[in-house]
């Protein structure tokens, strides 16, 4: 029978929402996220031409795994090597009772998304193949919605899934959460990988938009999941907590037309207290877990919590923030991390002191091309009331930005300069 379409919209959401654990649970029987990917599937399409019919079974989560799970389990037992498969997953396989006869608890969340996670953000996968692995896999997003927001073409996209699936299954890596000196290893990417995609939407690369609120919803869901599967791990609270301080600002970043609004200039009235009460705790589990001296992302986080614990602007502890930027400087070292030590300072210590910090870093190569460095300069030296310096910086600022929301601000910028 045909799908009514509020019917079909329904489906959709659903299996967006659960098909992250259902090829998790999948992946374990088959070991092979591409065809987990497949078979999770097949199970959307059974959903389509059942449940219109059937009605929508009491628990539609726990129906799809089950839908899945039984295809994977025939699929194990067509091959040639059932015998040595069996034995290795063991007699709970075919002896448990199925998913949809026990209830769901929207807080269990199976080990089997983590080793997913830690799968699809496996070192042997470029960082870009990583990004869109992690999102389709579990942020539930379709390869056109990764290439909008990311601005590339569809079939590049494609191209990076599809190979990358090819690589974990030709280099047979092991769909299981490492131990030892090589989760330690493979967690930094995973937070990374995170934290990239956040970044993406929270000011956007390049397009017309500043904001793009999907990815950093699908960021911050990704390091609430994976703080409920390793709780004992500090710098994944401290991640978590980074970006709950980063997303309460979200509203008041643009203004109605969608132009950017400088940290100064938001109103502090429109920031989410409620994300920010969340940050708080998640940076409270990062210091309680903690044994040895924070990490670069509860550094990060504890930096955060100092502008959202300040309800003006002038109320700032301009002398915390740079001391802690001091601290990251050691335990993270980058071009990068001393320049947004340069702003703190010059909050602290007056725009000369910003302004020496900046230009000893200004010819690092990683900072060759980066937009924020003549931005940066053009700040401290307009306050330093070298406007015609500060507008050609400003200028240049603007010419090296290729979103344009921020390019028409740094324009606003340099012409504010006289």
């Amino acid at each position: 029978m045909e799908t009514q379409p509020a019917t079909a919209h329904a489906i959709e959401t659903v299996f967006r929402l659960e098909s992250p654990r259902v090829i998790a649970g999948v992946a374990r029987i088959v070991r092979d996220v591409g065809i987990a990917e497949e078979l999770a599937q097949d199970a959307l399409v059974a959903a389509l031409e059942r449940w219109p019919r059937d009605g929508v079974p009491d628990n539609p989560g726990a129906w799809l795994m089950a839908t899945a799970r039984h295809r994977a389990v025939d699929l194990v037992r067509r091959r040639e090597t059932y015998a040595r498969k069996l034995a290795e997953l063991g007699r709970d396989l075919v002896t448990a009772p199925p998913a949809y006869d026990v209830p769901a608890d929207p807080d269990d969340i199976d080990d089997d998304l983590l080793r997913l996670v830690f799968t699809a953000c496996h070192p042997a996968l470029s960082p870009e193949a990583r990004t869109a692995l992690t999102l389709r896999l579990l942020g539930g997003l379709t390869t056109a919605e990764i290439a909008r927001a990311y601005l590339v073409p569809e079939p590049t996209v494609a191209q990076r899934i599809v190979r990358a699936k090819r690589t974990l299954a030709k280099r047979g890596v092991a769909f299981e959460v490492p131990y030892g000196p090589d989760r330690e290893a493979r967690l930094g990417s995973v937070l990374d990988v995170i934290y990239l995609i956040f970044n993406e939407g929270y000011a956007a690369t390049a397009g017309d938009d500043w904001l793009r609120p999907g990815l950093c919803e699908d960021a911050l869901r990704l390091a609430r999941v994976l703080s409920a599967l390793m709780p004992g791990e500090p710098e994944v609270h401290g991640l978590t907590a980074l970006l709950e301080f980063q997303a309460s600002r979200a509203a008041a970043r643009t203004g109605p037309d969608g132009t950017p609004v400088l940290l100064e200039h938001q109103d502090r009235r429109r920031w989410n207290r409620m994300l920010i009460a969340r940050g708080i705790r998640a940076l409270d589990r990062a210091g309680a877990t903690a044994s040895g001296p924070p990490g670069p992302y509860t550094l990060q986080a504890a930096i955060a919590a100092c502008h959202a614990r300040a309800y003006t602007y002038e109320e700032t502890d301009w002398h915390a923030i740079a001391t802690l930027y001091g601290l990251l400087a050691v335990r993270a070292p980058s071009p990068v991390v001393e320049l947004n030590r340069a702003v703190a300072v010059s909050m602290a210590d007056g725009p000369a002191a910003g302004l020496e910090l900046v230009d000893a870093v200004a010819a690092a190569p990683a900072l060759r091309g980066y937009h924020l460095l003549p931005s940066v300069r053009g700040d401290l030296l307009a306050r330093l009331g070298r406007v015609a310096e500060a507008r050609e910086e400003f200028s240049r600022a603007a010419d090296l930005a290729l979103n344009e929301r921020e390019r028409g601000l740094l324009r606003d910028r340099a012409r504010a300069c006289g």
